[in-house]
């Protein structure tokens, strides 16, 4: 490709490069030509002309912070010359954007499982919920002898979560477990679900299960490893009776309107706001336009971002939810003494991300241009078509977690990085650069670079991702799935007794 440099929009002052740009070479991007004048690699932004120390930068046609030091044309733009514009003192007003219009004709269709309560899944399965992580390993004794003994055409397997909590909890740490395992047990792709626990623990069962009353009680059996002889031979016994009660499931057309998904990144570089981010918010404005769900969380990465958001709040009600998750997420990082505006992870610098704004504001394209129509609570389902947002951290886990316990059946995550990480839910890796996606051709899904690389254009490249998600919702695995990375993690905020 003879293009080393792009620029974005007009209104940036910086260019992207797209492969390494050396020292002393000459690069010419929409009419502009200038000199490097240090070494650049690939993600990095390059000066498109002089800018002045206190100047803003602007990538995606926003400022995304100030020069501290003058830069001539040419010069790497980065962290020892780029500073974030945050602070704390922000006031926020609600500017309504005008709601993106349905999409007209008939929508495509995946081939899910309905269930009782109303709700579409796309894999069935029997999940282990574990109330407390003294019994992980027997749930996992059970999972393992149960895939043995039970297979069937229309049976997904057995999976259990292992982790650390429910017992030694207490106050805002317990409701959120209980929250978060409740919410994974009402998970549509859980055609079955047994809890297993132990008898002692601060996460007592009985409050467990009252927290998920609108589970089908055919398809739920629970009990205490210290109240039986045996607990594996209980727990066999007791997914022979869920394997029972799901023998009749077959998947069936419907639209995408009965959809639910989740949108992350993870490990982000300089392409992630370029590449798969978009393509990504492209997904969400065809999912939500056919009336289907999408849930977004990572609130860290909203920081800088966040009236964007505010905006397309789809009433005033709305609105006030985003500003109180900003807010309270702003005031549990001064509640631990941590600055707000912490700069990206040392691995999205490497990346070319430098400051907090320009991750977020390529964080935030996942959601597209789709109004917001609800706020959820950590550990909270959602019960609003549209894009849902999520109280939760940036972490992988934690956040992609708070999704699946969201209702999230499918998620999308985008990485420039790469991780083998995968969630309960079908976990669609997709790589901002071609090179990811060769070198890691077990991780990745999809790869969203060839936009970059000029091999597809985003029109193409949707369809083309749309059609693969589709045959994921019926049934085709992901690199998750085939590699049995399917981890569950829970935000831990307080004491430990």
């Amino acid at each position: 490709m003879s293009q080393s440099v792009m620029k974005i929009r007009p209104e940036d002052n910086v260019g992207i490069a797209i492969r390494p740009v050396a020292k002393g070479e000459t690069v010419t991007v929409d009419g502009i030509t200038v000199t490097a004048a240090d070494d650049v690699a690939v993600g990095h932004k390059i000066a498109l002309r002089a800018l002045a120390a206190g100047e803003g930068v602007y990538k995606y046609g926003m400022r995304i912070g100030s020069l501290s030091e003058a830069a001539a044309a040419g010069e790497w733009i980065h962290s020892h010359n780029l500073k974030t514009d945050l602070n704390d003192a922000v006031e926020y007003s609600y500017v309504p954007v005008p709601a993106p219009p349905k999409r007209p004709g008939p929508s495509p269709v995946f081939r899910g499982y309905r269930r009782a309560s109303g709700r579409v899944g796309v894999r069935n399965e029997v999940w282990i919920i574990n109330s407390v992580g003294c019994v992980n390993r027997s749930a996992e004794r059970i999972a393992k002898l149960a895939n043995q003994r039970f297979v069937r055409e229309n049976f997904d397997g057995v999976f259990t979560f292992s982790h650390p909590f429910g017992c030694s909890q207490l106050g805002d740490d317990l409701v959120n477990t209980r929250a978060v395992l409740g919410g994974l047990a009402r998970n549509p792709n859980a055609g079955g679900v047994l809890v297993l626990g132990l008898g002692c623990e601060n996460l007592q069962l009985d409050a467990l299960i009252r927290s998920i009353p609108d589970i089908d009680p055919k398809r739920l059996r629970f009990f205490n490893s210290q109240a039986v002889s045996d607990e594996v031979e209980q727990g066999l016994a007791m997914v022979q009776e869920l394997f029972d009660a799901m023998k009749d499931d077959v998947r069936e057309e419907v639209p995408l309107s009965e959809l639910t998904i989740g949108v992350k990144c993870g490990g982000s570089d300089g392409f992630s706001g370029i590449t798969a981010n978009p393509l990504v918010g492209r997904i969400t404005d065809i999912v939500t336009g056919y009336g289907g769900t999408v849930l977004q969380t990572e609130v860290p990465e909203m920081f800088g971002a966040e009236q964007l958001l505010m905006n397309r709040a789809a009433d005033r009600g709305v609105f006030d939810g985003i500003v109180a998750l900003i807010n309270e997420f702003k005031a549990y990082f001064v509640r631990h003494g941590q600055p707000v505006y912490e700069n990206p992870s040392p691995g999205n610098k490497a990346g070319g991300l430098t400051t907090l704004e320009e991750k977020s504001l390529g964080a935030i394209q996942k959601g597209g241009a789709a109004a917001v129509t609800q706020v959820l609570k950590y550990g909270e389902t959602a019960t609003k078509r549209g894009l849902v947002l999520i109280n939760a951290p940036g972490n992988d886990g934690v956040s992609s977690t708070a999704m699946a316990a969201g209702g999230a059946v499918l998620l999308l995550f985008t990485t420039g990085r790469g991780t083998p990480l995968g969630f309960p839910v079908p976990t669609v890796k997709i790589s901002t650069n071609t090179d990811l996606a060769k070198n890691k051709p077990g991780w990745i899904d999809f790869n969203a670079g060839a936009v970059v690389d000029g091999t597809a254009t985003f029109e193409s490249l949707t369809d083309e991702f749309l059609r693969y998600l589709i045959g994921v919702a019926s049934g085709e695995r992901t690199k998750n799935e085939i590699n049995e990375y399917k981890e569950i993690a829970i935000w831990k905020t307080g004491v430990t007794l």
